[in-house]
């Protein structure tokens, strides 16, 4: 999926190497919005082994991991985004988390990302609800989810340990309207 300028593609062992990359780069940055990483997690051995089961989980209906990349510079990951626990039958849904370079946020970029998984989540997979769960400092994250139409459903205390520390979340929904 791509726009004119950027573009998402499926998870895949041979952006292996683009990944670490990627992590390595925004160590810092990430760190106040993510589970504590292993040093482990940046290697190389580790993002091949973690592409893979995402390659799995995509097919198996499980999960659709998808890497974000300027459509300028395709050898660069920017940004990663994901349908995670996708559930169907009377469910219907599936999370969704995502996550950008430092050097590139606050340009619309993950706006566009966003709109481009919704439209894959409710057009192709036919998914009915979304859930997004975001921390209440992170401004950014819910103005990207406002701008795509979710809506907060509440909070939910205590809900991810985050850096070390359960924080609470904003749940954010979009529901697909035309699946009624």
């Amino acid at each position: 999926m791509q726009n004119e300028y950027i573009q998402i593609v499926p998870a895949d062992v041979s952006l292996t190497e683009q990944v670490v990359n990627y992590y390595k780069r925004n160590r810092q940055f990430l760190q106040e919005f993510e589970p504590i990483r292993s040093e482990e997690f940046f290697s190389y051995e580790y993002q091949e082994k973690a592409l893979e089961k995402e390659v799995l989980d995509f097919k198996a209906g499980r999960s659709y991991r998808f890497y974000i990349k300027l459509v300028e510079q395709p050898q660069n990951i920017i940004g990663a985004i994901g349908l995670n626990n996708v559930v169907m039958g009377a469910f219907c849904s599936a999370f969704l988390g995502y996550k950008l370079d430092e050097n590139y946020i606050n340009q619309g970029y993950m706006t566009m990302a966003i709109s481009m998984i919704v439209s894959y989540a409710f057009e192709e997979l036919h998914l009915h609800r979304l859930e997004a769960n975001v921390m209440p400092r992170n401004k950014a994250s819910l103005r990207v989810l406002e701008k795509n139409h979710f809506e907060n459903e509440g909070l939910s205390k205590h809900y991810l340990n985050i850096n070390g520390i359960w924080e609470d979340h904003i749940h954010m929904v979009r529901i697909n309207y035309s699946m009624h």
